[in-house]
């Protein structure tokens, strides 16, 4: 399975002390450089933690840095930021299964390009259904991600999603 990540997940499962769960569920996931520019490089250079984290699972050879061959006009054109688009392209070159994106425009993007996409509560779901993480550790989960002011994921959204999780069917 290929599956590609923009920095938004990346940012936020590192945040939550989570990026263990990329790997444990999908094995390796490949970023595009803009991404690893903007979460590591940067992200170290104004002494972001989750920066650190991100660049030991680099090294550790769970996230992997790629380049990006072609980029394609009609993605360039696109409304998004340079790690997105960068995400679109590399996910076409590499006919990627599940592309990893947690805002609205991007992930709609990415649909209408034929991905299946994922965002950070996506992750944190199918790390439950694996049986890695509770139900309990779920809610917590959540809501540190609602009491958190660094990470961009709606209270209503963390709500309705540990719901559904709740009460299946």
């Amino acid at each position: 399975m290929i599956v590609i990540t923009n920095s938004g997940p990346l940012m936020a499962l590192a945040k939550l002390g989570l990026l263990h769960l990329l790997g444990r569920i999908y094995g390796k996931v490949e970023m595009p450089e803009a991404v690893y520019d903007e979460v590591v490089l940067h992200g170290l250079e104004q002494g972001f933690s989750d920066s650190l984290h991100i660049r030991l699972a680099i090294q550790r050879k769970q996230l992997i840095v790629k380049k990006v061959m072609n980029s394609r006009p009609d993605i360039a054109a696109l409304p998004l930021h340079k790690g997105e688009k960068e995400a679109l392209n590399l996910a076409l070159e590499n006919k990627a299964n599940l592309v990893l994106l947690d805002d609205m425009l991007a992930r709609s993007e990415a649909q209408v390009l034929g991905f299946s996409v994922k965002g950070t509560l996506g992750v944190i779901v199918k790390a439950y259904n694996k049986q890695l993480l509770t139900l309990d550790e779920v809610q917590i989960i959540f809501n540190s991600i609602i009491e958190r002011n660094d990470i961009w994921i709606a209270e209503e959204l963390c709500r309705r999603v540990f719901e559904r999780l709740k009460n299946p069917g």
